[in-house]
């Protein structure tokens, strides 16, 4: 009963003497004990791997989402029924075993919203106000100018190999920023936020393999072809909201890996599209790198004007507290189905340049691991920010490719590292930056 309590209101158990923070790491050892003896038991039909991770944390989540959050009974007849269903699925859809679960999922979403046995949790329909995000300081302004000089001079002050990650980062801040528009401001999580950077880097390499077009063509292609997908999917999902929005969305990317995967005559699969060749204006490092910092910047620059628009303070008014939104006329799901699809083309647009930047497309731009990626970054950086993907992208990029060439160890210490700046920093470093200008 203190658990359900606490869940809904926290600061109101806090307030009759309960110590919250002691009853929520008790919850937490009871889980992960659990979790351990689950994973004792099931080494007798499977084995203890490196990917064991990322695939029980997926299919927990799937159960849970699919039985109904807080439901117990729900979570029972979820895990039975998805069993059931891996093991016969093997056997009577061989090539559907990637995305058979996640399809069951998608349709028991659009069917019941909160999942099988999921009932109406009146705390997440209260209203949750966020920070006001309030336009940049002059100081702020000043750094940021200065950042840019930096940034515009680059390519006279470093070498090759420091060009090349810095054209990497450009890449990544418009990806982290395109997750950060839908997080933030249209308070809706993603899990596979890599679908839509994979279907710009798609349409781009398949524009250039099967009709010969250029990477401009390919350049104005992906924000398009990404943007008209994300609307398509979000008229389904921006009605969901919490972690049956997240799991929505992991369950498409899921099936955009699977296609990508296995359509070997489309995609080529995992040989995956080779050749791309940045344009001839673009050829040399510097010229691309240009080019990466004008995309990264300026797409990062428009998604921050919109959020100081009248659509992005009537977003924020949505995802703080849609029934009032509602009630004052906002047209709520079109606020969000709006969001969603300028989240996904600019997602694309930078897999599009990454795909140039790299010369191919595979299979892995779309997979949980390029999610989490961006997700790392938004977390870093600070959700509550408008600078916060732009500082988590390039703090995520310099420390993943200085561990990269200082030790063999390099995910543990990049983990470790990870750990450390959430812990010091809870709202993201962007976010603490802000914290200490406002006192």
């Amino acid at each position: 009963m203190l658990v359900r309590a606490a869940t809904e209101n926290r600061a109101m158990v806090a307030a009759l003497g309960v110590n919250e923070a002691r009853l929520f790491t008790a919850v937490f050892a009871l889980g992960t004990g659990l979790a351990g003896f689950g994973g004792v038991i099931s080494l007798p039909s499977a084995s203890a791997n490196l990917q064991i991770d990322l695939t029980v944390v997926v299919e927990a989540f799937v159960v849970v989402v699919v039985g109904g959050m807080g439901s117990l009974p729900g979570a029972y007849l979820a895990s039975v029924g998805i069993g059931v269903l891996q093991a016969f699925g093997a056997v009577l859809l061989p090539a559907g075993t990637l995305v058979l679960v996640f399809a069951v999922m998608a349709v028991v979403l659009a069917v019941r919203p909160r999942g099988l046995l999921g009932k109406s949790d009146l705390a997440e329909d209260a209203a949750h106000p966020r920070r006001l995000v309030r336009p940049a300081s002059p100081t702020a302004r000043r750094l940021a100018a200065v950042a840019l000089v930096l940034a515009l001079a680059a390519p006279f002050l470093v070498g090759p190999f420091v060009l090349s990650v810095l054209t990497e980062a450009m890449i990544a801040i418009l990806f982290a920023a395109s997750l950060h528009f839908a997080m933030g401001p249209g308070g809706m999580p993603s899990f596979g936020h890599a679908a839509w950077f994979g279907i710009g880097a798609y349409a781009a390499g398949l524009l250039a393999r099967d009709a010969g077009g250029g990477m401009v063509a390919g350049l104005l292609l992906a924000p398009v072809a990404a943007g008209l997908v994300a609307l398509g999917f979000g008229w389904f999902v921006v009605r969901l909201s919490g972690v049956y929005m997240a799991m929505l969305t992991l369950a498409f990317a899921q099936i955009v890996w699977a296609a990508a995967s296995q359509l070997v005559a489309v995609t080529g699969g995992d040989n995956g599209i080779l050749g791309l060749r940045p344009d001839s204006f673009v050829a040399d490092l510097f010229a691309f790198y240009w080019l990466a910092l004008g995309l990264g910047l300026g797409g990062t620059m428009a998604l921050r004007w919109a959020i100081f628009t009248p659509f992005g303070y009537a977003l924020r008014a949505a995802r703080d507290h849609r029934g009032r939104a509602e009630a004052i006329g906002l047209p709520v799901a079109t606020l969000r189905l709006v969001a969603f699809g300028m989240s996904g083309a600019m997602a694309g647009l930078a897999g599009a340049a990454f795909a140039y930047a790299k010369g191919s497309v595979f299979p892995t731009y779309v997979s949980v691991g390029k999610s989490v990626e961006a997700l790392l970054m938004v977390l870093l950086g600070g959700v509550e920010t408008v600078a916060g993907p732009v500082v988590g992208a390039l703090a995520y990029t310099g420390f993943f490719d200085v561990l990269l060439l200082a030790t063999q160890h390099w995910q543990a210490v990049l983990g470790g590292v990870i750990l450390a700046a959430v812990l010091v920093f809870p709202d993201g470093i962007a976010g603490a930056s802000a914290r200490f200008s406002r006192r």
